[in-house]
């Protein structure tokens, strides 16, 4: 049981720096390819060739080759149907854990699995002990479980968009590989968010449940303590909940252009006929959902504090990646619609 703590903690430090190299491999080759250096031009569509989706995918015969290694864009529904399963999986233990340390005061629960087993009973007391103190190892399990709370709004509602909102075109596909990346973002990203307790928190989680069988337990939601899970999110400082408004800000919009994007489709004479959007931010860039996506993100940063490298890296693969796909994006606008509104920028107001 010790040596399974010890392998629990050296997996954490693994996972941390698993995650950064992993943003770190995703980002970079979308920067180079936005370089404006002619030598990179086969680079550059190398990469838009693995990125492109939807309208932007034209199999051409030219192109023809890639069309083996496609999925329908329909498939998308796999990225939120998984973000939901696995941001509420990692919400449900994270929440258990910081609700436990907080019940017993104690920096660290992992001594719980173990001491507990071995002398059969379930007192949990502190053992491991990381670089932080009680406190404050405590208000970061909270902050994370704060900022998973936000990643289940967030993919809870692109569920839903994906099922009822956006009807995507038969004939719309992506590329494999670009289908693989969303699988991983959407595992990835949550994860990034309770990296660094995680494990800890599988433990203490897995020995609960077998305390629970031993002793023939039932949880009633009347005996649940309600107020001691949430107490300690309501009491997050003025950083977490800044953080919030930036989310919500991007969430309510994204929201609002994925609406227009659906409403567009209805309005269709023809299944592959496109229309310009109109409409929030569509009279200022042609990827207003795009940049809606970093807004969200960048709440998940400022909600965080800003001193985890791990979510700087996500939010600049989310950033890097989305403005690479809007420039795209803006490029197929101007050539399909001459009367296309030459005010617009690709995705971000007046800059870019």
């Amino acid at each position: 049981m010790v040596h399974s703590i010890a392998i629990a903690a050296i997996m954490e430090i693994h996972l941390d720096w698993l995650l950064r190299l992993a943003w770190i491999a995703g980002t970079l080759p979308i920067l180079l390819a936005s370089l404006p250096s002619s030598s990179l031009n086969s680079f550059h569509q190398l990469l838009l060739g693995f990125a492109k989706r939807g309208k932007i995918m034209q199999l051409s015969s030219s192109s023809s080759s890639f069309h083996k290694f496609t999925v329908p864009q329909r498939f998308f529904l796999h990225f939120y149907l998984l973000g939901v399963v696995w941001t509420t999986f990692l919400l449900i233990v994270t929440w258990h854990y910081a609700y436990k340390m907080t019940l017993l005061g104690s920096g660290s629960l992992i001594y719980s699995v173990a001491s507990a087993h071995m002398a059969g009973g379930s007192r949990m007391l502190p053992f491991y002990k990381s670089g932080f103190s009680n406190t404050e190892l405590n208000y970061r399990v909270w902050l994370s479980v704060f900022m998973l709370l936000l990643m289940e709004m967030h993919v809870l509602r692109r569920l839903y968009e994906t099922v009822y909102v956006l009807k995507y075109s038969p004939s719309a596909r992506m590329h494999v590989f670009g289908y693989l990346t969303g699988l991983f973002f959407y595992t990835a990203a949550p994860l990034s968010l309770c990296h660094f307790c995680i494990f800890e928190a599988l433990n203490v989680a897995e020995y609960r449940a077998i305390e629970m069988n031993v002793k023939n337990e039932e949880i009633s939601p009347i005996d649940f303590d309600w107020w001691g899970y949430m107490t300690p999110i309501l009491q997050l400082g003025w950083c977490q909940w800044a953080g919030a408004a930036i989310f919500a800000c991007g969430w309510v919009h994204q929201q609002r252009c994925h609406a227009i994007l659906g409403s567009l489709r209805k309005q269709r004479r023809q299944v592959d006929e496109y229309l310009i959007p109109h409409g929030d931010w569509f009279e200022m860039v042609s990827s207003p959902h795009y940049l809606a996506e970093m807004i969200i993100y960048l709440g998940l940063l400022v909600a965080s504090g800003g001193n985890d490298l791990t979510i700087w890296l996500l939010n600049l693969f989310v950033v890097a990646n989305l403005a690479f796909a809007a420039a795209e994006t803006q490029r197929w606008y101007l050539q399909k619609f001459e009367d296309y509104p030459r005010n617009r920028r690709a995705i971000l107001p007046f800059v870019y």
